[in-house]
């Protein structure tokens, strides 16, 4: 059995990450506000003041949750060292829990900035820069085993590069997008620079669930409609309007993925393009595994899902597989590689693709030892 990856874990931010802000910014810095607990919000009473507005807004129209600020009544609950962990105040504290996790190596994803923070361009790139710090930071503590997804300020292409070239120098494994960026798609023009960047350096796209289009979340209420609409999807809606228009054919050195958004959806999603393109082709026959690898797609499903049926169209080798670790919400897979070697419909040799080779190959990662030295 080879290195076990946790493909999909976070990190809860912290006010000490926003003392990485460049002295010229830090007096617009991410402040804590906190107000009663017998409010609507209830105990989810601690917010992130940034550029006049509050994160998270846990109830009524345009409603999101999140587990940062860990300063509420809700996420100050919890133990001492759970906190510590997801906000990786304390690395090694971290480690020791994937040690009992059986894990090797978790790569990392925000969560502040799974939601659209700010229209200020000049604010964007100081509090991505603030993160990318911070992970390095962490990374270069945690033996090569911490690994993390570089934020880019997307509003400022010219500073997005800057930060990858950095982030690819201090452990970075990967390119952190939304399904949406704003008002734009992901086959928009615009990112192209972005992608060329990256296949430069061979890291690749990492499309998360998020809520990354205002307009879509202002449409919607948490309490009613959860996250479905404005966060879930938009990983679909960015597959699609990438392999529709050709993009993985543009870029061909070039590795996406897909993460958070289950997997099921793929039968449906590839049906809706080989409709559009079937007269450009490839043959229906093709719409399979080999489409996936030869277009670098990864898709990471869920520990509950119907692997071996989507494995049918997606192919043992270009399905992933994270715990969701740190988020601590329904969605959350901790005992992962207990599950998944549980699975009695899972032969051995898919189960280690999903825990580790086919993680390995969409990160480019090495073993820790060599990824630290």
């Amino acid at each position: 059995m080879g290195m076990i990856v946790d493909a999909d874990t976070h990190v809860a931010e912290s006010a000490s990450m926003w003392e990485l802000l460049d002295e010229s910014m830090h007096h617009r810095r991410p402040v804590v506000c906190k107000v009663p607990d017998d409010t609507l919000y209830g105990p989810r009473n601690a917010f992130w003041l940034i550029d006049g507005n509050m994160f998270p807004k846990p109830a009524g129209k345009g409603s999101f949750r999140l587990i940062t600020p860990s300063e509420s009544d809700l996420e100050s609950s919890r133990s001492d060292i759970t906190i510590r962990c997801r906000e990786i105040t304390d690395p090694r504290a971290r480690l020791r829990d994937m040690d009992r996790l059986g894990v090797d190596v978790q790569v990392i994803y925000p969560t502040l900035f799974l939601m659209y923070v700010t229209d200020d361009a000049d604010l964007e790139i100081a509090l991505t820069r603030a993160y990318n710090r911070w992970m390095w930071q962490v990374w270069e503590k945690s033996d090569g085993r911490l690994r993390w997804t570089c934020v880019p300020p997307l509003r400022n292409v010219e500073a997005s590069l800057d930060e990858i070239e950095q982030a690819k120098e201090h452990g970075a494994v990967g390119i952190f997008f939304r399904g949406m960026e704003g008002e734009r798609t992901l086959d928009d023009p615009y990112f192209f620079p972005v992608y060329e960047h990256a296949s430069r350096l061979n890291l690749p796209i990492c499309v998360h669930t998020g809520a990354g289009c205002p307009t879509l979340t202002n449409m919607f209420d948490h309490a009613r409609h959860g996250v479905f609409h404005s966060l879930l999807v938009l990983p679909v809606f960015a597959f699609r309007d990438l392999v529709a228009n050709h993009i993985p054919e543009r870029f061909p050195d070039l590795r996406f993925g897909f993460i958070e958004a289950a997997a099921s959806w793929i039968p449906y999603v590839l049906h809706v393009v080989q409709r559009r393109r079937k007269v450009e082709g490839p043959r229906a026959a093709d719409w399979g595994p080999s489409f996936f690898r030869d277009n670098r797609l990864y898709i990471a499903c869920e520990a509950d899902e119907d692997i071996p049926y989507l494995a049918q169209f997606v192919g043992e080798d270009n399905l992933i597989i994270g715990s969701d670790y740190g988020h601590n919400d329904p969605a959350e897979e901790r005992q992962l590689v207990a599950t998944i070697r549980g699975r009695n419909d899972l032969p051995g040799a898919l189960a280690d693709k999903l825990l580790g080779e086919n993680a390995r190959r969409l990160y480019a990662l090495q073993a820790p030892d060599a990824a630290s030295g």
